[in-house]
């Protein structure tokens, strides 16, 4: 069998694995390897090779290298639960910035505890044991679970009629995780447990920097919308996917998606009620990152503010670009339309300060064909009972609007921040939530195949961790445009699109891996979708005009 590894191929004639056969190059990386990609799927070092194909290392400086070892950490965390607390049930709630938060149900957790947490992770780690994938039958897998169901993930057991059920285990410690593992507990070297409000954060390196923890960010804000949000769901009881598929088969879900859409509702008429308390505020922004729903939500938080009796008005950023020959460029020279350099801030901030000041002023519109402002005669003046609604991803760093008084400013912060698991173990992540919804709408609107989505979104997020994450704590508010169903909903659009992605394509093995997870999903009928929610902006068929 021939097989390719970059510029060179090499020829086998027996079974053998990743880890085995390019262990010198695993040896000389410059960051540690901890899986691969083997003809376009994503695979463990372990994987045995068993026919032709191509290999690419990935290491912790990557982003499916982060994934993993994040998988890996909490894969290592169970089993150090099950010495430290036996029979204790865990659940991994939700995710901060390079951070995991985890609750221990019915335990108090102290400092004492979180001690004997890190002390037993470390020495499982320094231990650098063997971490094996093992088929089980369904029966055998049914006794496991049987004989002990605490900490562990359900996922496959739960909601596939799979005969066989795919397991990891590490001496003698069994669980189920949703994705690739690393195959040794050695290459998770960095991390800390530190304790978190009722539960407690487990820390790891950024892909920037593997090899050190970054320093810790308070979330507050963020982490009060995901609280919220996450304890609504689990008193609806549709906190995990089987529990959502179950209202799908016993005919439930419409009333789920009523409540769900009527959480919406109430939380954008909250944040229009305290803008309308604050008499000072003339300027509301909005910024999240892609795929959010912030034109949909702009457009609802509207008809609220009108219920306030207070007009928006809106102002595009994108008509405040600088002239092209001054746009700043990239490290590889290519124009960076998405840094804060490239809005002519002076002038952006003069029309502000002279529409607060009751001027009137000729709006701008920016030819993105030739890279120039024109002038077409679009006249703007606020009147007593307007506020401006600005959208845009820099709308909350203060350096957007400078100046203007932080008085005058209300900031909301959105995302589509998701708080369903897969199973009280393995969660879904909110970027490939956003992702999902990106391929819809990329498709249904921009002419985008999934492909090209795929191969892009690296930019996307590079852009949003940059100008947008840093500055969510700045905001008045933070609102959480997901919804519970959502995934069951856009599965039978967006697996069709994912489907003719081909394997010999470098996007299959992201395509693959969403597939995986929508897998597990009971399709939702598109028609159960009110025409007023935020999700129309994906599907299509709304109220709203974009």
């Amino acid at each position: 069998m021939k097989i390719r590894y970059q510029d060179k191929i090499m020829e086998i004639e027996n079974t053998i694995t990743i880890q085995e056969l390019l262990k010198e190059e695993i040896r000389n990386s410059e960051y540690p390897v901890i899986g691969a990609i083997f003809n376009h799927e994503y695979v463990n070092l372990g994987y045995p090779i068993k026919k032709e194909g191509e290999i690419k290392l990935i290491d912790i400086s990557s982003k499916e290298g982060t994934k993993i070892y994040r998988r890996t950490i909490i894969y290592i965390l169970g089993k150090a639960l099950e010495k430290v607390c036996p029979n204790k049930k865990m659940i991994v709630n939700y995710q901060l910035p390079n951070s995991m938060f985890c609750e221990i149900e019915d335990i108090q957790i102290t400092e004492e505890l979180i001690q004997k947490l890190n002390e037993e992770m470390h020495e499982i780690a320094r231990a650098d044991l063997p971490i094996q994938q093992v088929i089980m039958t369904r029966e055998q897998a049914e006794a496991f679970y049987q004989k002990d169901d605490t900490s562990k993930g359900r996922l496959q057991l739960d909601l596939l009629d799979n005969k066989e059920i795919f397991m990891y285990y590490c001496e003698d410690y069994y669980n189920y995780c949703y994705g690739t593992l690393a195959n040794r507990t050695g290459i998770a070297k960095i991390f800390e447990i530190i304790k978190y409000e009722d539960g407690f954060l487990v820390r790891y390196p950024t892909s920037s920097k593997p090899g050190q923890l970054p320093k810790l960010i308070q979330t507050k804000k963020l982490s009060w919308a995901l609280d919220e949000y996450d304890d609504i769901h689990k008193i609806l009881n549709v906190n995990t996917v089987y529990k959502l598929n179950k209202a799908v088969k016993e005919e439930n879900i419409k009333d789920i998606i009523m409540l769900d859409e009527a959480l919406h509702e109430k939380k954008i008429a909250n944040i229009a009620d305290e803008i309308a308390k604050n008499r000072k505020v003339k300027m509301i922004l909005i910024a999240g990152p892609s795929s959010s729903g912030k034109t949909t939500f702009a457009q609802r938080l509207g008809l609220q503010l009108r219920i306030n009796r207070i007009k928006p008005v809106t102002i595009s950023v994108d008509n405040y670009f600088v002239e092209r020959k001054d746009t700043p460029r990239d490290e590889k020279g290519e124009y960076d339309f998405e840094c804060i350099e490239s809005i002519d801030l002076e002038l952006f901030n003069n029309h502000l300060t002279r529409l607060l000041n009751g001027e009137e002023i000729e709006m701008p519109e920016f030819d993105f064909h030739v890279g120039t402002k024109r002038y077409n005669g679009k006249k703007l003046k606020l009147e007593p009972d307007h506020v401006l609604v600005i959208e845009g991803i820099h709308c909350l760093n203060d350096q957007l609007t400078s100046k203007i008084a932080k008085d005058q400013k209300y900031k909301i912060y959105i995302s589509a921040l998701t708080v369903l698991n897969m199973d009280r173990y393995n969660r879904i992540s909110t970027t490939d939530t956003r992702l999902v919804r990106r391929i819809v709408r990329d498709y249904q609107f921009r002419g985008y195949d999934a492909k090209h989505t795929i191969a892009t979104w690296h930019k996307v997020n590079n852009g949003e961790e940059k100008n947008i994450f840093p500055y969510q704590e700045e905001a008045n508010s933070i609102f959480n445009t997901s919804l519970i169903y959502e995934l069951g909903v856009l599965k039978g659009v967006v697996m069709p699109l994912l489907e003719k992605i081909k394997q010999e394509e470098p996007e299959y093995a992201e395509a693959r891996r969403l597939i995986d997870m929508l897998k597990y999903f009971e399709t939702i009928p598109p028609e159960y979708v009110p025409t007023n929610s935020l999700l129309k902006e994906f599907l299509g068929g709304g109220n709203f005009k974009y």
